[in-house]
């Protein structure tokens, strides 16, 4: 099973220890886009600090995100897991699971970013500012620029089993699962259940829960009708809509009242 997840806007600050070392990254066939990203967003905010912001979308109170990433070469590193903050995160609480859930969190969960294109958990990578809505003045929209990369390495980063995908729209752009890849792949929404609207809050923390409770109980269902299974089993109010045709994914809705 492989679980697509969006980053976090908010980061934890950067480690103590040794710094980035790009070749160490998982799915290394994203390595020479990786390399662009990282250096035209280097120079872009050693070079022109307020056009950064322009750029990255940041207000003056927000400058010291901008120096952050001068020193992305530099910067101590530390597991994505522990880099990236935030509703989602705290709900799956990674630093909290036995060792099993550990080790499946390691196998199972790919982050996707606007500046790595998509990291394990356990890669080392300093803290940074880039989301996936960037546009760089030189290689432009990240969100196209990693979909020629990403179509080369996901379908084997897919493996053979299910693929539940939690990213949010702009992450989701970047790669699109395919034929029969598609297939396997159940896309999910969180409704608040009273209104039937997706409320951000709610959305990311019932991700952040169903992400946990299948790494604590290893569940790790074959396709989406078994992860509709599954879910419900987990005590989930879950509507599902098989794909009208094949090569498309499910559409999977999981109703909640509130966040406990």
């Amino acid at each position: 099973m492989l679980v697509l997840l969006p980053p976090s806007e908010g980061k934890a600050a950067s480690g103590r220890g040794a710094p980035l070392k790009p070749e160490s990254l998982s799915l290394p066939g994203l390595a020479g886009a990786r390399a662009a990203v990282l250096d035209e967003l280097v120079e872009l905010c050693a070079s022109d600090a307020a056009k950064a912001r322009e750029v990255l979308g940041l207000s003056e109170g927000l400058s010291g995100e901008v120096t952050k990433n001068v020193d992305l070469r530099v910067a101590g590193a530390r597991p994505a897991g522990e880099v990236y903050t935030g509703v989602l995160y705290d709900a799956l609480g990674l630093a909290t699971l036995d060792a099993a859930a550990r080790k499946r969190a390691r196998q199972w969960l790919l982050v996707f970013s606007g500046l790595w294109g998509a990291v394990r958990v356990d890669d080392r990578i300093p803290s940074y500012r880039c989301s996936m809505g960037v546009k760089l003045p030189g290689l432009g929209a990240l969100g196209a620029h990693w979909r020629g990369p990403m179509a080369e390495v996901m379908p084997e980063a897919a493996g053979s089993g299910l693929v539940l995908d939690l990213r949010s729209s702009a992450y989701a752009a970047a790669w699109k699962p395919k034929g029969e890849v598609a297939g396997r792949t159940a896309t999910v929404r969180v409704l608040h259940a009273p209104t039937r609207k997706v409320v951000s809050h709610f959305n990311k923390a019932t991700k952040g829960r169903i992400v946990r409770s299948l790494l604590e109980t290893g569940t790790a269902p074959a396709g989406p009708a078994e992860l509709v299974d599954a879910l419900r089993e987990l005590g989930y109010a879950v509507e599902a809509e098989a794909p009208g045709k094949a090569g498309k994914p499910w559409s999977l809705d999981v109703l909640v009242d509130e966040i406990h």
